[in-house]
């Protein structure tokens, strides 16, 4: 018998930070998957990687905010590298959108490339190309992946801020769970 091998997705880690964005809300798999302009099978097969890999409780609708936390503090820079591009209009992300841009100030600015965006800079690979749309309605989830994009993209004081920035709103929210 073979045995597939259970691989987590970037989608994972965007429908996990949607999932917090969320706070104490009660959601469903077909809201989740309108919200984040994706599929319901995406979002099922998503939820069961995530269990499987110790992100989402048994129940599957509690994220493990530690096991979390844990992934993007060491692992999301080597599981999901990015290096910037060319100069493109976008949607900010990284250090170039809050709460990053209030506490370094910088000429050079990281974008997710989008045309109906407002700044120029170079651009990033979002996790997952739907969170350009997702991002739109929701600021919460914005402001976890721009922190997330942070740690992936950004140098040492970046990245040591950014987890600063991820533990207070991963970790410290789980007291309102």
């Amino acid at each position: 018998m073979k045995v597939q091998q259970q691989i987590i997705s970037p989608q994972d880690i965007v429908i996990l930070l949607k999932i917090i964005a969320l706070g104490n809300s009660t959601w469903f798999q077909s809201a989740l998957a309108e919200s984040l302009h994706m599929s319901q099978s995406e979002i099922s097969k998503s939820l069961m990687r995530s269990k499987y890999a110790g992100l989402l409780d048994s129940s599957g609708k509690k994220v493990s905010r530690l096991a979390l936390m844990e992934f993007l503090q060491y692992g999301i820079r080597y599981v999901f590298p990015q290096q910037p591009g060319a100069l493109v209009r976008g949607i900010a992300t990284a250090h170039s959108a809050y709460p990053l841009d209030q506490q370094i100030k910088s000429e050079e600015h990281y974008v997710w490339p989008s045309g109906t965006g407002k700044l120029r800079g170079q651009s990033i690979s979002p996790l997952y190309p739907s969170v350009v749309e997702a991002v739109k309605q929701d600021e919460k989830l914005h402001e976890l992946l721009a922190l997330v994009d942070a740690v992936r993209v950004g140098r040492s004081r970046e990245k040591e801020l950014a987890i600063k920035e991820l533990k207070k709103r991963i970790l410290n929210g789980e007291q309102n769970d």
